[in-house]
């Protein structure tokens, strides 16, 4: 079992961007050795977002219609949003809006009895690459909680800190063919 001290992230891998009109798009795609209902759970559930997740939600985003706040972790102030599940077919598909940005999971099972995540997350140009490396980070974290070895999540500013970080943001620039943020 691997501690959070001991956790570095593996390289760039399974990423893609796409425009359409104005609209740049980050598509992530994972293969999780979880099956697609445990997947789901770890998507829409409050209790499990907070092990992993970029934000809390103050409810479940299973259900289509469901307005729920989502708060960025790690943000230098509180950033609350409103948010309003599109579509949630269970344990498939799931849309949502987050801080005005489209997000959408798309879970197809497996042989084996796992899951391939997908991720189509609307993104601003300039932080393509960070939001690759953090969603990275946040897969990692993800697949270590749904194995029942949690190390806690890793967002925000603290993500930039680990070891490994400023790679992983370089390597998907180069791969999604994009400068990395200025910081």
């Amino acid at each position: 079992m691997i501690s959070r001290e001991q956790y570095a992230p593996g390289a760039a891998f399974g990423a893609d961007v796409r425009k359409e009109g104005a609209q740049w798009t980050l598509v992530l795609v994972r293969d999780l050795r979880h099956a697609p209902e445990k997947v789901w759970k770890a998507i829409t559930e409050p209790e499990h977002l907070r092990e992993w997740a970029p934000f809390d939600s103050d409810r479940s985003l299973g259900a289509a219609g469901t307005t729920a706040k989502l708060t960025t972790v790690g943000a230098p102030a509180p950033h609350v949003t409103e948010s309003q599940v599109k579509r949630a077919e269970a344990p498939k598909l799931l849309e949502y809006s987050w801080g005005g940005q489209d997000i959408r999971w798309e879970l197809e099972p497996l042989g084996g009895g796992g899951t391939r995540l997908t991720l189509w997350h609307n993104i601003n140009r300039g932080f393509i690459s960070m939001g690759a490396a953090g969603w990275h980070l946040c897969f990692d974290v993800l697949d270590r909680f749904l194995a029942g070895q949690p190390i806690g999540r890793i967002v925000g500013p603290e993500a930039m800190k680990v070891e490994g970080w400023h790679r992983l943001n370089a390597e998907y620039a180069k791969q999604l063919g994009v400068e990395p943020p200025k910081r």
